[in-house]
């Protein structure tokens, strides 16, 4: 078994019966993105798809402990590379992308790796899998604040009394914001499509709604 198939098999250990949406199918879906934006764009094939598999693999410690699931993921993915006898310069890009690689951390992406991530993860916020992906995880949220008290401080729309108000706000600040925030030619052609779609979603929800 070489190291990207260690990895996928790892990750799917940890994040089985991942109440969010960073669960397995995000992280494949992602992983996916990223190979077709490189084939375009460029960039280290191995470092993406590692990357990919391990960026959000510290998201059950952000449940569990608050914080932030890119430095959780960043040290999981160090020591798990590591012990897999992974090469020092690997570990460190590896571990530099997924640390850049969230929203709402607003990191500059320094490497096209880096980049390219960053686009993948945000495109899976759009179109018709964004919106499923931002209902479930509305959803999941408000059950954790309600069995556990946890909250998580980055999503407080999820909390609203009305959740239409929160999710016309969530649509605001992130799905409505990526496009302007993508980094290559490839991610911005594939997220103008998607973004279409959500923009339709929107006002015939707005319509029904009124």
């Amino acid at each position: 078994m070489d190291l990207i198939d260690r990895a996928r098999s790892f990750v799917s250990r940890i994040l089985e019966g991942e109440p969010s949406t960073h669960d397995m199918s995000h992280i494949e879906r992602v992983e996916s993105t990223c190979m077709k934006i490189q084939a375009n764009e460029g960039g280290d094939l191995q470092v993406l798809r590692l990357s990919a598999l391990l960026h959000d693999v510290g998201i059950v410690q952000e449940h569990r402990q608050g914080g932030d699931h890119a430095v959780y993921s960043a040290h999981i993915a160090r020591q798990f590379l590591e012990d897999n006898g992974a090469e020092a310069k690997l570990v460190d890009h590896v571990t530099s992308c997924i640390l850049s690689h969230r929203f709402s951390r607003g990191i500059k992406a320094q490497t096209i790796e880096a980049m390219i991530l960053q686009d993948a993860d945000r495109i899976d916020a759009l179109g018709a899998v964004g919106i499923f992906r931002s209902l479930v995880s509305m959803g999941a949220l408000r059950t954790l604040k309600q069995t556990t008290g946890t909250v998580k401080e980055t999503s407080m729309n999820a909390y609203t009394e009305d959740p239409f108000h929160g999710f016309y706000d969530y649509m605001e600040r992130k799905p409505f914001k990526i496009a302007q925030r993508l980094n290559t030619a490839t991610a911005k052609e594939i997220a103008e499509h998607r973004f279409k779609i959500m923009c339709l979603y929107m006002e015939k929800l707005r319509e029904e709604t009124s």
